[in-house]
């Protein structure tokens, strides 16, 4: 059962995405992206939220397992990985993990920039033999 309440909450967090994306490109352009910078910060925001209430001592009014996999793998998922990542990197820091989190944040994105170059470059040349 939790498995269908992530993948209900992935499909809507993706459509949110695309449509909070073209909305916001459409009204304030593309020279920065903006709406995959909105879908991060209010993604980050409401794994925050959830993360938050599962720490708390008073659980008597918790949203259950399914409820707490709906938002945070699947809707927060759907929307925006970068709230994963963000949390984890939070969590490293609240343990003191200051090196760790550095690392995480350091090559997360510099390993994901090269290996989306790497994939930029192999879709090129996948592309190229099935056209020539």
């Amino acid at each position: 059962m939790t498995y269908l309440w992530v993948a209900i909450g992935s499909a809507i967090g993706g459509v949110g995405r695309y449509w909070c994306g073209a909305a916001v490109s459409a009204r304030l352009g593309d020279d920065l992206p903006w709406g995959t910078m909105l879908v991060n910060v209010v993604g980050s925001f409401v794994i925050g939220v959830v993360a938050a209430m599962g720490e708390s001592l008073d659980r008597s009014w918790l949203p259950g397992h399914h409820i707490r996999a709906f938002v945070v793998v699947g809707l927060c998922g759907g929307y925006t990985t970068f709230s994963a990542f963000s949390l984890q990197t939070l969590d490293l820091l609240r343990e003191g993990a200051w090196i760790a989190a550095l690392g995480n944040v350091v090559l997360s994105v510099v390993v994901c920039l090269i290996a989306v170059w790497l994939g930029y470059l192999a879709g090129g040349g996948l592309s190229e033999a099935h056209t020539g």
